[in-house]
């Protein structure tokens, strides 16, 4: 589930309550849910005893009908979740693509397409994408990527917790790549994507303008430049208000550490600043 749609809702229900009712079917004595995920999730946080709810008559393969056509409008599901979907119906009620086409309303191409992406998974990242360590936005992206390499780069996806903007710079990268080497360095050092995709790793920053300690110190602020980018990306994520106190007592005295580097940036800032318009003054 995409939590900051979650979070949308449940801004929405806590200030004006339930507004829609959730879609359900009676299933062996219990409620099986069609359509209100999100609903639900904001209900359960907001400690709700209970919610509106539309029951319908329908059977399994049906339900799996709705679920894709109740999403359709405000296209609340991911490509990927619509493949899972039609390969569900065509695998467990024996439904080729033509009669998927006909029973969903939507085109055979559509059908085939959203099926090929399926196709070109890794079994291994379905099942991550399933448990909610990737999310379909990361699978799109893996999806560029031929199916033996699938599993090396998802795992740089979830250990730098990248975004779906940066898994798809790293796709990109990791395709363009020259040889092997080039891939391996790209997958130990995925920071250096973003400004770096389509040059040489080994190459280093040189500007002929400068002595050897004013390259080095370029170098040094290129360094610290791509890491303050990841930083921020990861400070800028909605989850940084859902840590939890032992987290935050945890991450703290770093952080403190960090601001205390800002500080002697920032007095270093000033001074080149200064240095910079003297002569500008004197003349």
């Amino acid at each position: 589930m995409n939590m900051t749609r979650i979070l949308q809702v449940e801004k929405s229900m806590r200030l004006h309550g339930q507004l829609q009712p959730v879609i359900a079917r009676v299933h062996e004595g219990k409620h099986q849910l069609i359509d209100g995920f999100k609903r639900l999730y904001a209900a359960e946080d907001l400690m709700m005893e209970t919610l509106q709810c539309h029951l319908l008559e329908v059977d399994l393969s049906q339900a799996k009908v709705l679920l894709l056509s109740y999403n359709r409008p405000h296209q609340s599901m991911e490509a990927w979740e619509e493949a899972m979907v039609l390969k569900d119906l065509q695998k467990t009620h024996s439904l080729d693509q033509r009669s998927l086409a006909r029973l969903t309303g939507y085109s055979r191409s559509w059908v085939s397409r959203r099926l090929a992406l399926i196709g070109k998974m890794d079994e291994e990242i379905s099942s991550e994408i399933m448990m909610g360590t990737l999310t379909p936005s990361h699978a799109r992206a893996l999806t560029r990527l031929p199916r033996g390499n699938q599993g090396d780069v998802a795992r740089v996806i979830t250990n730098y917790r990248l975004t779906s903007r940066q898994s798809d710079t790293l796709a990109e990268a990791f395709l363009k790549a020259k040889d092997e080497d080039q891939q391996h360095y790209i997958l130990a050092h995925p920071e250096k994507v973003p400004e770096r995709d389509q040059q040489d790793p080994e190459q280093e920053v040189y500007d002929a303008r400068l002595s050897s300690y004013g390259n080095d110190v370029m170098q040094s602020l290129g360094y610290v430049h791509q890491g303050l980018q990841i930083l921020l990306s990861r400070l800028d994520d909605h989850r940084l208000g859902m840590l939890s106190e032992t987290e935050k007592v945890i991450i703290t005295p770093i952080v403190r550490k960090v601001s205390g580097y800002a500080e002697k940036l920032i007095e270093v800032i000033k001074y080149l600043q200064t240095h910079k318009t003297k002569p500008q003054d004197e003349r």
